[in-house]
């Protein structure tokens, strides 16, 4: 949708809300998270949080239930009235998962999509004390040090552990990933202990320690570098068609009046393209994406289309 075209459509879809759509929210929402407080996904989630708290005159609390590949906060969120006080921003990978644990995600058998809350490309990094400064110097260390190098993620089957295993599978080097039920603060914990080399996750969750020169970047997994980032090398330089890049959706438990969902869907269209929160969005380099309820779960499941045969190139190097 053009930029233009966007107060006049938030106009006529507000204007058109029955009137209990119109008075939500009369008291506090919830919206629950898969990921750990201080992970990609947890910081990008308070920014807009704080802007709807502004709009909405209740506050908006980001509830965090990591674990379990996302079937935790899954769990948490389908169970919940679907009233509009509960919503749910899913991660990438709870839709793309392997079958298991009651994932991936389906919409709309599972949830009621929302609206698109913004996506943006895994950085590999590795520890400043580990030595490789470069995508090619990372993979030399590996192959000269097969089975020894371990990275960090958010937990088994997130977009964190399918782009290190697809690291590895690409460039034929051997990865151990360790979980950690606290994300990326504990991940970037131990790297400073010295207890684990790399990490890789979404430029927010990284922003603080690449900053600090705790870790290096070196590559973004987007087709070419980001206008932001000239000096990091896209890993396509490396490994040609590598991309990895997490995006994140506003759902709602099933049965959540079609009028609720689309007063949140222009309210947080209006939050994302307001001037301040953009500016705040834009420093961790997210992509925006102004989506009705009927094109989240067309890109929802075109995104799936695109990762299903990843999936099986990552399982069938498994075997």
């Amino acid at each position: 949708m053009k930029p233009g075209l966007i107060g006049l459509w938030l106009l006529a879809a507000v204007s058109a809300l029955p009137a209990a759509a119109q008075d939500y929210p009369s008291r506090p929402v919830r919206i629950v998270a898969d990921s750990a407080p201080g992970s990609a996904i947890d910081v990008i989630l308070r920014i807009v949080a704080d802007r709807l708290t502004q709009m909405w005159g209740q506050q908006v609390v980001a509830a965090n239930h990591p674990g379990a590949g996302g079937s935790i906060a899954a769990r948490v969120a389908a169970s919940a009235p679907p009233d509009g006080y509960t919503l749910f921003i899913p991660a990438l990978s709870t839709f793309v998962a392997q079958p298991a644990a009651n994932l991936p995600l389906m919409v709309p058998r599972d949830f009621v999509p929302i609206g698109y809350f913004g996506g943006s490309p895994m950085f590999i990094t590795a520890a400043s004390w580990l030595g490789p400064r470069t995508l090619p110097e990372l993979i030399a260390y590996a192959k000269a040090k097969p089975g020894e190098l371990t990275y960090g993620t958010n937990g088994p089957g997130r977009l964190t552990h399918l782009t290190g295993e697809l690291l590895a599978s690409r460039a034929g080097i051997t990865l151990l990933m360790i979980p950690y039920s606290g994300g990326t603060a504990a991940v970037l914990n131990d790297i400073m202990g010295k207890r684990i080399p790399m990490v890789i996750e979404a430029y927010s969750g990284l922003a603080g320690a690449i900053a600090a020169k705790t870790i290096v970047p070196l590559a973004v997994a987007s087709p070419k570098r980001l206008d932001a980032f000239p000096d990091i090398p896209a890993a396509a330089e490396t490994l040609p068609g590598f991309e990895s890049g997490g995006w994140q959706v506003l759902v709602a438990p099933r049965g959540t009046p079609d009028a609720i969902v689309a007063k949140v869907n222009a309210d947080l269209i209006k939050a994302m393209t307001h001037p301040e929160t953009r500016q705040r969005l834009k420093r961790f380099n997210r992509d925006e994406r102004l989506l009705t309820p009927a094109q989240t779960t067309a890109f929802i499941q075109g995104e799936q289309d695109k990762w299903a045969p990843i999936l099986k190139q990552i399982a069938a190097a498994k075997k």
